[in-house]
């Protein structure tokens, strides 16, 4: 389907999912789970029950319902089954705090929960707090006051006529991880997919109806819904689901055992996994493997030239957000250029805006704005966000950029994440990388620091491999590695060694979390 042939009734659930019925691939794979091969005709035939059970609970066109389940069949028949009958489906976190929660169900006002019965507890204790929620609905052992998921869609019919949605009604939210402030709402509409996908799933990633992916991402965040739901349903091809915290060992054992084609991971976890083979003397199998993606936050050099010189496969690393709704700028099979973000995907325009509004000259650093029909519609009861990110057809995604005179895009931090020390400015993912080259760093995050003339002066957090120390001397050592390879002024005024830096679900670094930390030591050092 092009474009331009979305008809103003559409409903995204019918020709992600039926289609494939339809078109003749209803008998093959499409969900690989423990020791189950699901076809799509019954992935197709257990959202209509689930869409016809929640039109027995009452559901109605444009009431959300929200879904806390972990990796599992039931969740993409549940999406599904949601979006077909017009109501709008609104994954959460499993991992997320009781409060977390409240906030979301109150937020959205869903009118019905679909969790499991490990987490069906934590919102039995705050059900008096719930404005909106009518109905507990658990896969699993049910508690009083609970609705069983299995009674009531092993009774319902497995034939649903797809509401009436026109193409611009909402289908689905996600709420934004939030590196700063509270969640979002972000709202996507039936046509959004139409656009932000095909560019990264066609003509970057190349998926056939003969692939199997596999994401580390888990389907509640927007990267792991586009790689577990949205291109495995856009071409029909299949998806490998664990419910499992994605460990390196479950990862390998996972890998190995359903022979994926396309792997999905985030720069953390690559290098977690090259770190774990390197400590435990485990080869991965990765020979099914043909490309490897990353996104999340920008792929350090160091990581992809491990990768590839171990496994010989490309990690193809991109950017996408939950706003815009998948990968928008991306590297490409035999034309990557490591370290860089890749270029920007066809069906997607993108302007590099300075602090004045004005685009910025090839190599400078300016804020990023993409324009494409698939991105958010709007941030749900959140207006005055609303209008500082969407302006007219453009979006701000709040990423910084340089780009160079090939076209390839260089990301350098969020635009609040930028250090400007002796007047210049500085994007701490460079400091990073040149930290990441030494072969005792694990991980790294680079903020400012006031001093005592309150100028800003980059400092580092470090996280060492495990059989090094964290002294002075190897703050020195670091010290002097970064003075030889890069300008005076981008060396660490200190170095912090942690055990870990805080991330968000996603895996972001949240770095307001470490500026946060640095007043606060200032403010004890004062008070002394």
């Amino acid at each position: 389907m092009n474009f331009t042939d979305i008809p103003d009734q559409f409903n995204i659930a019918t020709y992600m999912l039926d289609r494939h019925v339809e078109e003749g691939r209803g008998d093959r794979p499409a969900i690989y789970f423990k020791d189950q091969v699901i076809t799509w005709s019954q992935v197709a035939k257990q959202a209509n029950k689930t869409g016809n059970a929640l039109l027995d609970l009452g559901i109605e066109q444009e009431n959300r319902v929200m879904i806390c389940l972990p990796d599992c069949p039931e969740f993409i028949s549940t999406y599904y089954g949601i979006i077909k009958t017009g109501a709008v489906a609104v994954p959460v976190n499993t991992m997320a705090m009781p409060g977390d929660y409240r906030y979301y169900l109150n937020d959205s006002r869903a009118k019905i929960l679909i969790t499991s019965a490990d987490l069906a507890p934590v919102f039995n204790d705050m059900q008096d707090n719930l404005k909106y929620l009518k109905h507990i609905v658990v896969i699993g052992n049910v508690q009083p006051g609970q609705i069983s998921f299995n009674d009531i869609v092993s009774q319902a019919s497995p034939e649903l006529t797809a509401a009436p949605t026109s193409k611009d009604d909402m289908a689905f939210w996600l709420y934004s991880s939030g590196t700063t402030g509270l969640p979002k709402g972000v709202v996507h509409l039936h046509h959004d997919l139409l656009y932000s996908m095909p560019p990264h799933s066609t003509d970057v990633m190349g998926i056939t109806e003969n692939d199997i992916s596999y994401s580390i991402s888990k389907l509640y965040f927007s990267y792991g819904r586009n790689n577990s739901i949205d291109s495995p349903s856009l071409k029909g091809s299949a998806v490998v689901l664990n419910p499992e915290k994605p460990e390196p060992e479950i990862v390998m054992n996972t890998i190995e055992k359903y022979r994926p084609t396309l792997f999905y991971g985030v720069p953390s976890f690559y290098s977690a996994l090259l770190n774990h083979m390197e400590k435990t003397g485990r080869k991965l199998d990765l020979s099914s493997v043909r490309l490897c993606v990353s996104a999340g936050e920008a792929l350090p050099k160091v990581i992809y030239e491990k990768w590839r010189e171990m496994f010989n496969v490309e990690i193809l690393d991109g950017v996408g957000s939950t706003d815009v709704g998948m990968i928008y700028l991306s590297n490409r099979p035999g034309s990557v250029r490591h370290g860089s973000c890749g270029k920007l995907l066809s069906g997607y325009e993108g302007r590099l805006l300075g602090e004045q509004g004005a685009d910025v000259e090839v190599g400078d650093i300016g804020t990023l704005w993409v324009k494409n029909d698939g991105t958010t519609a709007c941030y749900w009861n959140k207006h005055d966000k609303t209008k500082q990110s969407i302006h007219g057809e453009w979006f701000c995604t709040g990423d910084q950029f340089y780009q160079d005179a090939d076209g390839y895009y260089w990301y350098a931090g969020r635009d609040d994440d930028m250090l400007k020390p002796g007047g210049l400015w500085l994007s701490p993912m460079e400091i990073e990388n040149v930290l990441l080259e030494h072969f005792q760093v694990n991980e790294v995050a680079v903020v400012a620091e006031g001093n005592e003339a309150g100028l800003d002066k980059p400092v580092a957090f470090v996280v060492l491999r495990d059989d090094h120390d964290s002294t002075q001397d190897m703050e020195k050592v670091l010290k002097d590695f970064v003075r030889e390879r890069a300008a005076h002024y981008k060396c660490p005024r200190k170095i912090y060694f942690v055990d870990e830096l805080p991330r968000t679900a996603t895996g972001k670094v949240q770095r307001f979390k470490l500026r946060a930390r640095l007043t606060n030591d200032l403010k004890k050092t004062t008070a002394l």
